[in-house]
This record gives structure tokens, C-alpha cells and sequence, in this order.
């Protein structure tokens, strides 16, 4: 289908992007990738009289390294897969971009409108938790930091004002242990299940570890109960068994045409497991 007509804006600077969206109001949404507004609009499911594009915008495409990573939200996943001190200090941000759709949809889509737009079946959206990432906002009244961990309300709802712009995302650089593990349906597909896995270990055991699953719940769960069930074990098959249990108490599937909710509580658990196994493993 056709989208309505609508007027379209290519700002160059993050405040001309802001005036933009101040101007227009509840009219205007931002553009990033648009791999999830455009098929709405086309589809009817969402209609606004002006759209933003901010691919011109150059300092929303910045990749800093250090300790604390930084990443503008206009920074394509092909990018981060591409970017080689990202893939040392943080090398399950390139696992979980590699398993995203397919190259084409990787070349375009930005890892901020990933996180943004609050899909439940996106990716990064619960990487970000795992990671403890921090969101920082820029509106009119400045920039603001939110954390990822706080950052999804329900299904397509955030923590983001409408008069407000994702600008980047941070987070520390994470140990060694680390596993990006999804099951879906063919390429290109949203998961069924993943989780997201980072274990710290020290002296044989595990010291602290970090646990985020996607699309199976209306927002993204970390899940508390399974990193803690791991401390201080050697990733046994109890501990794998406790974390397994407390990850289930933490989701709430819904049956739909990847499968009844019994089916995607069983894969969670074996993705799980999966992801615990190998982050354990490089740790």
C-alpha cells in the first residue's frame, strides 16, 4: 500500500531536528532506518503529516571506545559489526547484530531506532539491559540520561517524551564471558526467544553475570533472579536449572503464529541454557 501524503524534513544538526519535531508536534515522528515506520505508514497503521529523516545529522554516527562505550543512535548495525575496537571491548554487540535480519536491513537500520521504538522483538532492546546501557536524550530543555533497565513501559511505549530525540547509547566495556543466543524461524525473522548472557568469573566460579531476554514479554526482561541464581557457581546443571526456573517467573509470553506460550516457555529455556553455556564457556 501507499502511505498518506506527508511533508518530509532532512535536518543537518541535532537542534534543527528538534526545532523540527518541537514545530510539528503529535504531526511529526523521526525517521531513523525506518525498517518499523514506513511498513506502518504504508499499512495505514500510522499516519503523521511530517516526518523527520535524521540520516544527515553526522553527530548522532559516532563510535567512541574506552572504558564506558559510546554509540550515536544513527550508527548502523553494519557499522558496529564493522567497527574493530567495538568487537574487542564489546563483542556480543557484533553477535547480536550478525544474527539481525539480513545484510540489507543491516546496512540501513540504526541501532538507535533498535532501542527507540519500543518493539518487543527487536534485539537490541534487551542486549541493552543485559549490558546496563544507559539512554541519553536530547529535547528541548537539553539531554537526560535514562537506563535502558527503566527505559520500556509496554509494547511501543518508552520512557521517550514525544518532543524528544534518542542520541546515543553508553555502556561499560563487559567481561569476557558473553553469548547472544536466538531461535527464530528463518532469516530475517523476529526471535522467538533469545537471551542475552555476560558472566564475570574468578577462581573457577561465577562472580557476577547478567541476563536479558527478547520477545517474550510486551518489553524486553532482565531478569534479575537468573544472573543472581548463577553467583558463585560453576555453571552447573542446577545452577543452569535454578536460572532456567527464575527466568520463566520473569517472562510472559503470548501465543501467536510463532507459537503457543507452552512452546516459547520451553525454547526461552533452551536458549537459555544455550547462551549460559557458551558465555560460562569464554569466561
Amino acid at each position: 500500500m501507499i502511505p498518506p501524503a506527508f511533508d518530509y524534513h532532512r535536518p543537518e544538526s541535532l537542534d534543527a531536528a528538534l526545532k523540527l519535531l518541537g514545530a510539528h508536534g503529535d504531526e511529526a515522528r523521526v525517521l531513523a532506518g525506518g525498517h518499523s515506520l514506513i511498513p506502518m505508514m504504508k499499512l495505514r497503521m500510522a499516519e503523521f503529516a511530517h516526518l523527520i529523516d535524521l540520516q544527515a545529522i553526522e553527530d548522532l554516527r559516532d563510535i567512541a571506545v574506552g572504558d564506558t562505550i559510546r554509540i550515536g543512535a544513527m550508527t548502523t548495525q553494519a557499522e558496529l559489526l564493522d567497527h574493530a575496537g567495538l568487537a574487542e571491548a564489546a563483542p556480543i554487540l557484533s553477535e547480536a547484530a550478525m544474527q539481525i535480519a539480513d545484510p540489507q536491513v543491516r546496512y540501513m537500520g540504526t541501532i538507535g531506532g533498535n532501542v527507540a521504538n519500543g518493539d518487543p522483538g527487536n534485539d537490541m532492546p534487551g542486549l541493552m539491559q543485559c549490558l546496563d546501557a544507559t539512554y541519553t536524550l536530547a529535547g528541548p530543555d537539553g539531554t537526560r540520561d535514562v537506563s535502558a533497565r527503566d527505559f520500556y513501559e509496554a509494547a511501543y511505549m518508552t520512557a521517550r517524551e514525544d518532543d524528544e530525540i534518542l542520541v546515543a547509547i553508553s555502556f561499560p566495556r563487559h567481561a569476557p564471558g558473553y553469548a547472544y543466543e536466538k531461535q527464530k524461524r528463518k532469516i530475517g525473522d523476529y526471535a522467538t526467544a533469545a537471551a542475552a548472557v555476560l558472566i564475570e568469573a574468578e577462581g573457577g566460579k561465577v562472580k557476577s553475570a547478567s541476563v536479558a531476554m527478547t520477545n517474550l514479554s510486551d518489553v524486553p526482561v532482565y531478569s534479575e533472579g537468573a544472573g543472581a541464581a548463577l553467583l558463585g557457581t560453576a555453571c552447573d546443571a542446577a545452577a543452569l536449572d535454578a536460572a532456567v526456573i527464575a527466568m520463566l517467573g520473569d517472562i510472559d509470553p503470548m501465543e501467536d503464529n510463532r507459537g503457543p506460550v507452552a512452546f516459547k516457555q520451553h525454547v526461552a529455556g533452551v536458549i537459555l541454557r544455550r547462551a549460559i553455556e557458551r558465555a560460562w564457556k569464554r569466561a
